[in-house]
């Protein structure tokens, strides 16, 4: 899929890592509705790393790594059935261990 689609300039293209069930203090399963975006994502595809200025920028992430994103960056697009992110890599607050 992520083979399928490029991101342009230092732009990342990720999947945010879904938890599989949700429970609240009280023990109360929440429905997806009711769930925060999670901000934890796996980076899929990085674009061509050139900035507005046309010089090459190195990312500091690669593909496989496990991010952690800002709540409401980004731009969310489908790419066959599965829901994905495109965003800057300033928009990633850091790599998970």
């Amino acid at each position: 899929m992520a083979s399928t689609f490029k991101p342009l300039g230092t732009r990342v293209l990720v999947k945010r890592i879904e938890e599989n069930e949700q429970k609240s203090e009280g023990g109360i399963f929440l429905p997806d509705s009711a769930k925060e975006k999670p901000q934890e994502a796996e980076v899929l595809a990085l674009g061509n790393g050139k900035n507005d200025d046309g010089e090459t920028v190195e990312f500091s992430v690669k593909v496989g790594d496990k991010v952690l994103i800002s709540k409401y960056g980004g731009t969310e697009i489908k790419l066959g059935s599965e829901e994905c992110l495109i965003l800057n890599e300033s928009d990633i607050l850091g790599i998970l261990a």
